[in-house]
């Protein structure tokens, strides 16, 4: 086989965007390893742990919140349970008094 042989099958197309793609990837890792890149990471970096810390105190305050309101709730039911408790316990010590046990009025 020769040389020649050898070129014309090697798609010079494909050959090529390997080139660039390595070309690029060279040029890219550079970039990223630069110091610019790497104080805009940190910043970033920053943003992120600065946005964490605000949302973990709100998310504090919502459970706190949540528990607070639970709580509430479970002793307004259980106040209502009382009541309706008490409610029927007046029911059954209520005694009607017959007719016969009435005195009569007369004017």
């Amino acid at each position: 086989m020769k040389i020649t042989d050898i070129v014309k099958k090697v798609d010079l197309k494909k050959g090529g965007i390997f080139a660039t793609g390595v070309l690029f990837g060279t040029a890219g890792i550079k970039l990223l390893a630069s110091k610019d890149a790497k104080k805009f990471y940190t910043n970033c970096t920053a943003a992120v742990l600065r946005a964490k810390s605000c949302i973990m105190k709100t998310a504090t305050t919502v459970q706190e919140n949540a528990g607070d309101i639970y709580a509430e709730a479970q002793q307004i039911n259980e106040d209502r349970e009382q009541m309706e408790a008490d409610a029927v316990v007046e029911d059954d010590d209520f005694t009607e008094v017959s007719d016969d046990n009435a005195e009569e009025v007369t004017e």
